[in-house]
This record gives structure tokens, sequence and C-alpha cells, in this order.
């Protein structure tokens, strides 16, 4: 089993216009300059006004800086990748996690300045939000797994309200054939090595509709939707949630695979204590635990297309040297061959 807690993992196949564009530079015009003159066109009116102090951080997907306000503590700009979600679809998520924050879930929305929290400058979409601080969570201690279950359970009472409209969801169309049919057509896969990927993917993929079909109609909400470690941060307070950028509809499961450790029986001891907390706030469908291993050969699939996606990015070569080498795709194809097996195995629990 592997931990497929990937970062920067944000691309849709619906819901956005750029998945089948190579668009090199997307970036280039975002200069220090356009950042601050941004951000300052959106406090000013307010009466505050940047100090000239930017730091980067890690983000490939959006461009994100921390950004001085004098006399105040820091803000976090977000600036979106162009053409990659609509508008409606960005306020989407604006709307759920403010709704998540109004209810007291610890969840970072988008300020709202001048009645608006999507702002524009110079072609480029981006966002306020407060600077939140944490640590990584100790997911290795049941109390911790078993608070962040209790919170990712009342996520998804908000989520379970109503749907989104303009967001995609996480299915195999767009996790899995889109990515394969995207990999194949631009050549990313060498010739050598492409027949025994095509057949590791046919069957890996027959294996994700085996578990699919195994679950039955499993209820779809809205999620998280990327709620691996690293966009739990921990305080003396508990968890608080960030990066909904990759909030879309699915199964509840999606939310708390991410969450689990690698070797089988770890992950179960993992999943009882998430869901000792989730249930007391959501009722958890046992279907869905023929999910987990087919949602993560998705997400894994998904990742090879997405760094394809996003290959004319300077970013991306830079920060994935090791993408689209002869090693990469050999080990891909070992890793399929690992979750054909897996998803054979059945599920963590008797369903």
């Amino acid at each position: 089993m592997h931990n497929a807690g990937m970062n920067d993992h944000n691309s849709s196949s619906s819901g956005t216009s750029d998945e089948s564009s190579d668009s090199s530079a997307p970036y280039a015009r975002l200069t220090p300059e356009c950042v601050l003159d941004a951000v300052d066109g959106v406090l000013m009116p307010t009466g505050r006004r940047t100090d000239g102090r930017m730091l980067a951080l890690n983000s490939y997907e959006n461009r994100v800086y921390q950004i001085g306000v004098e006399d105040e503590a820091p803000l976090v700009a977000k600036f979106y990748r162009p053409e990659r979600w609509s508008d409606e679809a960005i306020l989407e998520e604006h709307a759920f996690v403010a709704d998540l924050a109004a209810r007291e879930i610890p969840a970072v929305p988008a300020l709202v300045l001048e009645g608006r929290s999507l702002h524009e400058h110079e072609g480029f979409r981006f966002a306020l939000f407060e600077r939140r601080g944490g640590r990584a969570p100790d997911i290795d201690r049941s109390e911790t797994l078993e608070w962040i279950g209790r919170f990712i359970g009342r996520i998804h009472a908000v989520g379970a309200a109503q749907p989104y409209r303009a967001r995609p969801s996480i299915d195999i169309q767009s996790y899995g054939y889109e990515p394969r049919t995207y990999l194949l057509e631009h050549d990313f896969v060498p010739a050598n090595v492409r027949d025994a990927w095509q057949t590791a993917m046919g069957l890996a993929l027959q294996g994700v509709e085996a578990a699919f079909e195994r679950a039955g109609d499993v209820r779809q909400l809205r999620l998280h939707g990327d709620c691996h470690p690293s966009n739990v941060l921990w305080t003396d307070a508990g968890p608080h949630f960030v990066d909904f950028d990759d909030s879309r509809m699915g199964p509840a499961i999606q939310d708390l695979w991410l969450l689990l450790p690698g070797d089988r029986a770890d992950a179960s001891r993992a999943l009882a204590d998430l869901l000792a907390g989730y249930e007391d706030f959501c009722e958890f469908d046992p279907r869905e635990l023929h999910l987990v291993e087919a949602l993560r050969t998705l997400r894994l699939i998904h990742y090879s297309a997405w760094l394809a996606r996003r290959w004319g990015d300077p970013a991306f070569p830079a920060a994935f040297p090791w993408f689209n080498t002869q090693r990469y795709w050999e080990e891909r194809i070992l890793e399929l061959r690992e979750q054909i097996g897996a998803m054979q195995e059945g599920p963590l629990w008797p369903v």
C-alpha cells in the first residue's frame, strides 16, 4: 500500500479549460511588482497597504505569497493558475469554506474585501487569506486522528447539504481514462515500455471499475478533496484545514484515506480512530471501504498526467527533474502492478 499524499496534486478534468493545453510560463508576467500592486489595489480602499515584504510559499499549481501589511499581521495571497478554474468554480469553493468557518469548523476562508472574495489584476485572479501557522499533525496518535476525524465529519455534514454546480467530481473517467489518453496522445510514455505500461494500466482500471461496482451507489458530497497531512495544520487548539483548491464532489472516504499510513494493519487501526471521531457528526457508509485502493490508484494515474500537463511551466522541470525519465515510467508500471494486487486483497475490514 502506497501513501499517495502528493502536494499540489491539483488538476481537474472538467470545470476547467486548461487540461488539454500545455501553456508555457503562465506566470511569466506575475512579477513581484505585479503581486504587490494587485494586493495594494484591494487593501488601499480599506485604509491599508502592503509594506513591500513578500515571501513565496510552496505551491506549484497556483502561486502563493505571504505579503507584509503595514502595522498588521501579514496576509497570504493566492494567484490562481490562469484558465484552470472558472470564476464560478472558485466562488463555489470560497462559499463552502466560508460556510465551514461560520459554523466554527477550523477552515481558512478567503477574505471578503469591498464585497468580493475573488479579485483580478492584469489578467490574474487572486484571493487573500489570513495567515494561519501550524505544524504537521502527529497522525501516529489515536487521539489526534480521532480529533481530525471529528472535524472531517463536520465538514462532510456541511458538504452533504448541497452539491457543487460548477466543480467536477472525483470519478474514473476524469482521474483514470482521460489521464491515460492524455499521456499516450502526447507521447510521454517511452516506446520501449509503452506496451507494458498500457497492459498494467488496463488491468488497474479494470480493478478500479470492479471496486466501484462492489461499493455500489455511494453518496457524493462536497469534499476537501486533497486532505493529506500537509493540508491539516496543528496548533495547541487542534487542527485546522487549509488549501481547499482541489475541493470537488466525491465519496467521503476520499478525505479519509489520504491520512492513512502505508502498512495495511496500521492503516486499519488509523481508520478506526478517524471513524471514531467522524461518526460523532456524520454517518459513514462501510461500502466505501471498497474504494480506498481504487481511489489511491486513480490518484497515482492522475498525478502522472498532472505533471505531464504542467511540463511546459518552467517551475515543473526544475522541481520534478525525475519526471518523464525511463526510470520514472518503469517505477509507475511496478506501482500499478502493486495496486492491482492491493485492489484484489479487498477492503481493510470486511464489508
